[in-house]
């Protein structure tokens, strides 16, 4: 036992001193300035304080302005509801009256940080439900309804967006409308290699609603911030002198971290922070002290520039090789790769394993294309779903056929998707993703990335 105990305590002194080393040798965030205009994105209340309390700290500290906007009221959290209150239901109000909790537990956590409740917006769209907005909900589509409070409108009065409908136009919208107002010169938003959909969804909006406003507002910096990834951070608690340190599968794959060092009065108050969430604490009391870490983490993907090339010498861009698979069973069975390019008026994804593909191997790649001259609303929402001997395209809701779509196995180890730009309106930018099932591993591929056509 004394030997157990022993090896156990060198063990978490090697861990704390591996991370705060590695922890120097990423770049830091510039300096802010009084000249600064923060905007802070969360996408549930409490995830502003997960991701930037320090940087909310350090802000203020230089004299800049800081603004945050909560995207949705958080109010699809059951389990968290069920230990909070102590009882079960699944009344629509009761869920309504847990976003509003979760509203006030923000605006007193952000009123102890120093951000006042005018400089913060509360959005209201649907918790558990962003994505299947920007993937489904759009143009004629009739507006999401969310499984837990049952409505298909922004419910809470006091929020900016009251009585707005759950339709990508309205979020898009009102996304635009904050940047419009506050004019910020660095944003902080959430990841798009987080696992939770909301997380996601907010960075795409976002991106959507800065190329709308290129020609009136000046470009901002973009600080993506990870909240939820399997297994991570790791050990749980608060333990401030480690330093959080990217997943280990996203530390040598084109993500550019950037840290900001905390001191330890701010690690303490971002701590402090935490406590004021009390309706999240009961059903996971340690997960909100793990980020109260020596830093906080940024970092995001670079956009994948894809220049026209021969047919017969394709420019492959590389979106993602085996550290960046979020979730899987086995990583020494399977290693999945994803590649675009562009060529003769064609978009060409090329998906490779390092084993053979067989019928167990299913997956769906999504393409949601930007152009400069046509509404966002109006582009297609494209899903392919591939098997090894079928492709069939959903726009939206909808089957669609697309002309000249191609789909081959090479080598027996790659998928090869031939997908004619002209389908997706000869796009400037593409966001997409990949999501990808084998017999042997499931890897939830979730990064989404930028294409820029050239």
């Amino acid at each position: 036992m004394k030997k157990l105990f022993f090896f156990c305590i060198i063990f978490f002194i090697t861990v704390s001193c591996f991370a705060q080393k590695q922890e120097a040798s990423f770049p830091l965030i510039p300096d802010f300035t009084k000249n600064d205009r923060i905007l802070i994105f969360a996408p549930h209340p409490d995830d502003e304080s997960i991701g930037t309390a320090g940087v909310i700290q350090k802000a203020l500290d230089a004299g800049a302005g800081v603004w945050v906007c909560c995207y949705t009221n958080g109010d699809a959290n059951q389990l968290a509801f069920i230990m909070y209150e102590k009882r079960f239901t699944f009344r629509k109000g009761e869920f309504l009256h847990m976003g509003s909790v979760r509203k006030k537990e923000t605006l007193d956590a952000l009123k102890f940080l120093g951000v006042g409740a005018d400089r913060v917006f509360f959005l209201g769209y649907p918790d558990f439900g962003t994505m299947r907005i920007m993937l489904k909900h759009w143009g004629n589509t009739k507006p999401y309804k969310s499984l837990f409070t049952r409505v298909s409108k922004v419910p809470y009065k006091e929020n900016l967006s009251w009585g707005s409908p759950y339709t990508g136009e309205s979020i898009l919208r009102d996304v635009k409308a904050v940047f419009l107002d506050v004019k910020p010169t660095k944003i902080f938003v959430s990841h798009p290699a987080d696992t939770n959909g909301d997380h996601q969804s907010l960075y795409l909006f976002l991106r959507v609603a800065l190329w709308d406003l290129e020609a009136r507002l000046k470009a901002p910096q973009i600080y993506p911030y990870l909240v939820h990834c399997a297994r991570w951070p790791e050990p749980r608690g608060f333990y401030p002198d480690m330093a959080l340190m990217p997943p280990e599968w996203f530390m040598n794959f084109q993500i550019h971290w950037m840290s900001l060092v905390l001191s330890a009065e701010e690690i303490n108050k971002k701590n402090q922070a935490f406590d004021f969430y009390k309706s999240q604490i009961p059903y996971n009391p340690r997960y909100l002290h793990t980020f109260a870490r020596s830093n906080e983490l940024f970092g995001d993907y670079p956009v994948l520039k894809l220049k026209d090339s021969s047919p017969a010498r394709v420019d492959w861009q590389e979106s993602f090789g085996p550290e960046a698979i979020i979730k899987e069973k086995d990583r020494d069975k399977d290693n999945v790769f994803l590649f675009y390019a562009k060529s003769e008026g064609k978009l060409y994804i090329k998906l490779s394993l390092s084993r053979k593909i067989t019928k167990g191997v299913t997956s769906s790649i999504y393409l949601l294309p930007y152009s400069r001259n046509t509404d966002f609303a109006d582009m297609p929402k494209i899903r392919l779903a591939i098997t090894r001997t079928r492709l069939r395209a959903y726009d939206k809701k909808n089957r669609v056929f697309i002309s000249h779509a191609k789909m081959s196995i090479v080598d027996n180890d790659s998928i090869l998707i031939e997908f004619p730009l002209a389908s997706l309106n000869f796009p400037d930018y593409i966001l997409s993703r990949a999501r990808i099932h084998t017999d042997a591993v499931a890897s939830d591929l979730s990064a989404w990335r930028v294409l820029e056509l050239e």
